[in-house]
């Protein structure tokens, strides 16, 4: 129990919001060895904490009541650290990848080509559904996998459509495993669980908290080529997940519709400044095979796949 991958998820269940904190760590002590020889003070002075914190970290890491969770973690929950073989190698690329995941559900979808991320508000439009089924069903068909976060309005509705159409989906959740939000999407986040994927950065006990979602959001658009805006607000968080796209060179696509709808607002704005105008599949279908030799390149050439 006492690797490195273990002491890696031991100190991630407690240091999970400090993804700086972690790399700091790992750049002084690689295998975390040292680490577990420290003192408090030691751990004050090393890593520049104050002495409440540092006394914090030093009972969590030497707490049998805490590596006794952290077993039950790596028993039920399928973390995969940096360490492992398996780790995405799209999320290994972008900047700030979580140090550990945990997923439930098929994990083959992570190497599934392509995937295309889909967001949006959760106040969304009668009429969206209509967009989504027009632009996105034909690609879910031809076996396009679609990434979402399982929240109201547009993400349910992909994920939705995902499954209607005998496609594939992965949820990324805001929270652990342990929790569901909304609660009305219990029943949805247990089918992504048995029969596609949901994955998390938080370890299974953390509820959801406001600065989740956005923090999540990079993870939605790093496990795709390219992600589509379906309806957004002028000041959306599909907007942030966009900008962190563009951030880890990925596609932006956006849907237009009536400039008098708010709602509609962000993709306007997505597309003035330079997201690709999505009217049709044949948008999405274009662009990919043009980057399909390069993906398919990146994903064989990494170690992890």
């Amino acid at each position: 129990m006492q690797d490195v991958k273990s002491r890696l998820i031991h100190l991630h269940t407690l240091t999970y919001g400090s993804r700086g904190l972690i790399r700091s760590i790992l750049q002084k002590d690689p295998t975390l060895k040292l680490l577990f020889q420290q003192s408090p003070e030691i751990l004050q002075k090393t890593y520049h904490l104050s002495l409440q914190k540092s006394s914090q970290l030093f009972q969590h890491l030497h707490s049998i009541e805490s590596w006794d969770k952290t077993r039950v973690y790596i028993e039920q929950f399928t973390p995969i650290t940096f360490y492992d073989l398996d780790y995405p190698p799209q999320l290994l690329s972008i900047p700030d990848a979580p140090p550990v995941i945990y997923i439930t559900g098929h994990k083959d979808l992570l190497k599934r080509l392509p995937s295309i991320s889909v967001v949006g508000t959760r106040h969304c439009t009668i009429q969206a559904k209509r967009k989504m089924n027009h632009i996105l069903t034909p690609l879910i068909k031809e076996g396009w996998n679609i990434v979402s976060g399982l929240a109201k309005g547009i993400d349910s509705f992909a994920h939705q459509l995902a499954i209607e159409e005998g496609g594939t989906t992965i949820g990324v959740l805001a929270f652990g495993f342990e929790h569901c939000y909304p609660k009305q999407n219990r029943e949805l986040m247990k089918k992504l669980a048995h029969n596609h994927l949901l994955i998390s950065e938080y370890p299974p006990h953390i509820s959801p908290q406001k600065w989740h979602f956005p923090e999540r959001n990079r993870l939605i658009s790093g496990l795709s080529y390219g992600t589509l805006v379906v309806e957004a607000k002028e000041r959306s968080g599909s907007l942030i997940t966009a900008d962190q796209a563009l951030e880890q060179g990925r596609e932006v696509y956006a849907i237009p519709d009536s400039i008098l709808d708010n709602r509609s607002k962000g993709c306007h704005t997505l597309i003035q400044m330079g997201a690709k105008l999505v009217q049709n599949t044949y948008d999405l279908s274009e662009d990919w095979e043009e980057l399909r030799a390069n993906w398919c390149r990146f994903m064989s050439n990494n170690p992890s796949s």
